[in-house]
């Protein structure tokens, strides 16, 4: 039996005005589902049940976005932005944007017109076709809200009360966050930032960064340090590398394309593979160390030097500026010095000489970069290097030294106990004993009176298929995502799987290659690491013989965020006129101020007085708290067939070209 009409979508131009060449679309009462075949465009953009709209005989809907791409709400004055499996309600006369921005349509009820008047009354529909037409969609809707449930988005009597759009308030008001994200550069060292991505609005690219703006200025010298190195697309994306007198590769390259930067590298470049002493590792370490007449940037970030991950991904990058340090008047070093030396020493390059101009000729090894001052530094170094690693050297590297600084620190009593994220491109093979062992390490930290944090119960943040399906990339997204189905589908990692949602940066379509792990409660942060370590014994290490000894096999370069701030006086080695620096001498590291580590939803509680000397916000991509799996959700796994076709009518397996040369 046919349900009756309530009113129509009228579609409307970029003015706003009705657009009589666009079919109108019939609404009626009960479900309805808008799409592409409804519209009558071939958007990829737009999915085939994109929205699912449930009218009632009063004119009033509520809707839900099914599909990959926000839906707008223009109410009055309000516009409300919802994302996939996100909820509100609409009355008549409110405006429709099925993409923001793009395919306007008015909803227009029939109330008060002949057609309206019939779908409450004769010809035999009446209140019995409106009963008929209820119990037929029941059980659609109890569906819709078991699944809204489940999501946790919205009060499950938010579909059939109409007051959906007040449960989303608080994630209104944090809609686009990164929006308002702006970090001077004095504060830079405190935080991170994410890369820019194409194709995203340009709201979601605020504060973000390319490779020209970390690789700029008068560099005298430079390390690159990274997994995957395109020189083709190095060369043509930041020119000035050409022209810096000598540049230092460490790479985790094969044969083939270290073969191709060989005949294609300028002749001033020196290629480093670093010592692989146990099988299956890699030289998987980002970084970039840019030397300066005026000292030394230090940059430490997610992304391959390939054009994708600089152009399509989510990836973060830290970056902070260092003095030299005064030729008669040596300084002791410090924690991040101390790290930063013993981990470039086990690099292992080979000894060179450079002649920087006015500053004389320098023998480039680890020591070298002794003559910098980091006491300044606001974040502490966690390395991974390849061994077997026992004595003094357990707690060095890896997870043993992530355990040892969180040991030495202290965090707000909220934190006890306190949940954990990890968040990666890339999944080994793990078990139970090893995920406990991880996760000990990550539960450090006292409490003010010396007791323990305690255990915290961690979540992964893993892409679906579907995610990698509908992004920006499409399937070849997950080339980069590189786990197979004997890694994923072990039945104990169900309970973690939790979902990449990243709609306050804009990233939902962007798939991550960051790898971040955390501490958190709500939207406050105990400690925030960002890494190039995937969730990987081989990245991470593994105890052996009866906790003696760890057993590394890849080299891993990140940044730990802590509750603190050191007195960083903003030095730059690029920006003319820097004031003279002003050091701290505390013999602990320079920490000074005890500061709020926030994710961009925070916000400041009117009522509450913080005893904290500065609030840093952490560009974190993703949202937290994570939302489970739904049943639902697949994760995704590289060496499945999947032929649903993903936003470009592909399926997978197919090929991906990773590199300028695709014969490197």
């Amino acid at each position: 039996m046919a349900q009756p009409k309530i009113g129509y979508l009228i579609p409307l131009n970029e003015k706003l005005e009705e657009d009589p060449s666009v079919p109108q679309i019939p609404v009626f009462w009960g479900l309805n589902f808008i799409g592409r075949n409804g519209v009558s465009v071939q958007e990829k953009r737009l999915s085939r049940k994109h929205l699912a709209l449930t009218a009632s005989p009063n004119g009033s809907a509520n809707l839900v976005v099914e599909g990959t791409n926000p839906v707008v709400i223009n109410s009055g004055n309000i516009r409300k932005k919802l994302y996939s499996r996100e909820n509100g309600s609409i009355s008549s006369g409110d405006v429709i944007e099925l993409i923001p921005g793009h395919y306007f349509f008015k909803y227009v009820t029939l109330s008060g017109s002949d057609d309206g008047r019939k779908a409450g009354e004769g010809d035999a529909l009446g209140r019995k076709r409106l009963r008929q037409a209820s119990e037929a969609n029941v059980s659609e809707t109890n569906s819709k809200i078991l699944e809204v449930e489940k999501k946790g988005r919205v009060e499950a009597s938010s579909l059939v009360s109409g007051n959906a759009g007040s449960s989303l308030s608080k994630r209104d008001s944090n809609e686009e966050a990164i929006r308002h994200f702006r970090v001077s550069n004095d504060k830079l060292p405190l935080t991170f930032r994410l890369l820019s991505v194409q194709g995203l609005p340009q709201w979601a690219n605020t504060s973000c960064v390319s490779i020209k703006d970390v690789i700029q200025g008068d560099i005298l010298f430079a390390v690159l340090s990274n997994y995957m190195v395109d020189i083709d697309w190095l060369l043509a994306a930041c020119p000035l590398l050409a022209k810096i007198p000598q540049v230092l590769v460490v790479h985790g390259e094969g044969d083939g394309t270290l073969d191709h930067m060989k005949r294609n590298k300028p002749a001033s470049w020196v290629l480093h593979k670093p010592p692989l002493p146990i099988s299956f590792g890699t030289h998987h370490s980002k970084a970039m160390l840019l030397v300066y007449p005026q000292g030394v940037r230090i940059i430490i970030h997610t992304a391959n030097l390939i054009y994708v991950d600089w152009n399509n991904k989510s990836q973060g990058l830290w970056m902070q500026d260092f003095p030299w340090k005064e030729r008669n008047k040596p300084s002791k070093g410090c924690a991040f010095e101390n790290d930063l030396i013993d981990y470039l020493s086990a690099l292992k390059w080979p000894e060179f000489s450079v002649n920087l101009p006015t500053l004389g000729s320098f023998t480039i090894n680890s020591s070298f970069f002794k003559k910098f001052d980091y006491r300044d530094a606001e974040v502490r170094l966690i390395a991974s290097v390849p061994g077997y690693h026992t004595g003094v050297n357990l707690k060095k590297w890896g997870h043993m030294k992530l355990r040892d600084v969180l040991q030495e620190c202290t965090f707000d009593p909220e934190f006890q106990k306190s949940p954990l994220v990890y968040q990666f491109s890339s999944l080994g093979s793990l078990d139970e004993k090893w995920m406990a062992e991880l996760a000990s390490s990550m539960s450090s930290g006292l409490l003010e009176d010396k007791t323990p944090l305690g255990p915290g119960e961690p979540l992964i943040i893993w892409p679906t298929v579907e995610d990698v399906r509908c992004s920006l990339e499409g399937y070849a997204a997950g080339n980069a995502i590189p786990s197979p189905l004997k890694n994923v589908e072990k039945a104990f990692l169900k309970k973690y799987w939790a979902k990449w949602k990243a709609s306050h940066t804009g990233r939902c379509r962007a798939m991550p290659h960051i790898k971040t792990f955390a501490r958190y409660n709500g939207q406050k942060l105990a400690w925030f690491l960002l890494t190039s370590a995937n969730l990987s014994k081989a990245a991470w290490g593994a105890l052996q013989k009866n906790n003696s000894q760890l057993m590394i096999r890849s080299y891993e370069l990140g940044v730990l965020f802590l509750p603190f701030k050191r007195c960083s006086s903003g030095f730059s080695c690029t920006t003319t006129g820097n004031t003279a620096q002003v050091n701290c001498e505390s013999s602990k590291n320079s920490i000074s101020q005890k500061a709020e580590l926030v994710t961009l939803n925070w916000q400041r509680s009117t009522n509450t007085v913080s005893s904290y000397d500065e609030v840093i916000k952490l560009p974190v991509p993703y949202e937290l708290p994570p939302q489970p799996y739904s049943s639902e959700d697949v994760p995704w796994s590289w060496d499945r067939r999947y032929n649903k076709k993903d936003v470009y009518g592909q399926v997978w397996p197919r090929h991906v070209q990773l590199y300028s040369n695709q014969d490197s």
